[in-house]
């Protein structure tokens, strides 16, 4: 199996045992290392408890066989095994470690190039009509938008060049996004041919072909002018097929969730298109489906351990984007969807180390956000806690959230810091620069 795709060889990645524990194996291994060379040199002269046979004694030749070339080779060996041990308890009980920094950025000329309301347009990404191919190119010419994103199933708006006009149409490149998963989410089947879900990928499938599979159909989707795909699902889940994510998941053990979605991630990306890892924190045991209300996942330290595997796995190993789901997280969102809350948003890009591009799940029509927040206030309470692109599926009141996030930079509720740092980071995530 290819190594892009194996598991960590510790079995569970990043679940080392107790900071004690680490220290007192590292500390005894050390330990080793400093003290065995010396006593066997001390035996070998005799400075040590064991003293040499006396003249004339049985034993007495015999030690002296052994020559000082001999324990000087014994004394080699015990240093090779001390430090063997060494490395190996280092490297079984050492704390896993987020992905470097990004280096400099060199997207400050565009950024600042770029009218406020430019470079707030640039953090929406909108849904358009599929039927309606002119609506893409709409969207852009008006109001600038950084995304469109695709669903449903008509596919007027992907045959031909349909698309062309709306990459045409704004002075940065937009990105047009579907969410190609396979099974019961995908958006050109009726174009290029079905693709199987997540799960039955894994079950009948190697990583090196989900690999394969995702290169083709990424091929496919930026032929027709996709440039983001908002998958793979990292959900770990079991349970119904026909759950809030069932299929859509690869499987119920994290690690095989990693491997198969890193595989289709990196076929993606040979194909042009960004990969969307999602749904961060982990949507596989939450209470429900975020479509219908707010659910909630199970406490911060159970997904550490199962359903943040994945994104501890992957993130670093490749340009992707990542989704935040509308879940509620005991110890970390304190009630509030993740999608909303700025705990959510430092734990991926603190703890997790993750510099890419980040984006909200649907902000306007599941019902874990509408039941409590208009739309506006929604994608200004998302974009203030650390997404830089807020997703919703309509068009609607595309002026009016313009208008509330301008008026929050300028009485100081959205830091213009804010606005350019996510705005590099959406550049960056579109080939134009490096953030």
């Amino acid at each position: 199996m290819d190594g892009r795709y194996a598991a960590s060889p510790t079995g569970v990645p990043g679940t080392p045992g107790p900071p004690a524990v680490r220290r007192s194996l590292s500390t005894y291994a050390r330990a080793i290392a400093r003290q065995l060379p010396s006593r066997l040199l001390a035996h070998a002269t005799g400075s040590g408890r064991h003293r040499p046979a006396p003249l004339g004694h049985p034993e007495r030749g015999r030690g002296r066989s052994w020559g000082l070339g001999r324990w000087i080779g014994l004394v080699a060996v015990a240093l090779l095994v001390a430090a063997g041990l060494t490395i190996g308890i280092t490297r079984l009980t050492d704390e896993w470690r987020p992905p470097p920094g990004p280096g400099p950025s060199t997207c400050g000329p565009q950024v600042s190039a770029l009218p406020l309301r430019a470079r707030l347009a640039q953090r929406l990404m909108v849904g358009v009509n599929p039927a309606q191919p002119d609506s893409a190119r709409a969207a852009v010419a008006r109001y600038g938008v950084g995304g469109v994103f695709i669903g449903g199933n008509p596919t007027a708006i992907l045959r031909g060049n349909a698309l062309g006009p709306a990459h045409a149409a704004g002075p940065v490149p937009v990105s047009v996004a579907v969410d190609e998963e396979g099974g019961r989410v995908q958006r050109i089947d009726q174009l290029d041919g079905s693709m199987p879900s997540a799960r039955t990928m894994a079950a009948t499938m190697n990583p090196e072909q989900v690999h394969a599979l995702g290169a083709a159909r990424g091929r496919q989707l930026s032929a027709r002018g996709v440039t983001v795909d908002m998958a793979p699902v990292l959900d770990v889940d079991g349970g119904p097929e026909d759950g809030a994510i069932g299929d859509r998941s690869f499987s119920a053990d994290p690690n095989t969730a990693a491997r198969y979605a890193g595989a289709f991630a990196a076929g993606l990306r040979d194909a042009g298109v960004l990969p969307v890892f999602k749904h961060f924190p982990g949507h596989g045991r939450a209470s429900g489906d975020s479509h219908d209300g707010l659910v909630t996942t199970p406490a911060l330290g159970e997904l550490r351990s199962d359903d943040l595997v994945p994104y501890r796995e992957l993130l670093g190993t490749g340009t992707a984007a990542v989704m935040v789901g509308h879940l509620n997280v005991p110890g970390l969102t304190n009630g509030l969807p993740a999608s909303l809350s700025p705990a959510a948003y430092q734990l991926l890009r603190s703890e997790y180390g993750f510099h890419g591009l980040v984006m909200t799940d649907d902000l306007g029509a599941m019902k874990a956000v509408t039941d409590r927040f208009d739309l506006p206030d929604a994608v200004l309470t998302a974009l203030r806690a650390g997404a830089d692109m807020a997703l919703w599926t309509s068009t609607a009141e595309l002026s009016t959230v313009l208008d509330r996030l301008q008026a929050a930079v300028a009485d100081g509720t959205l830091p213009e810091s804010n606005v350019d740092q996510a705005t590099a980071r959406i550049l960056a995530a579109k080939g134009r620069c490096a953030a």
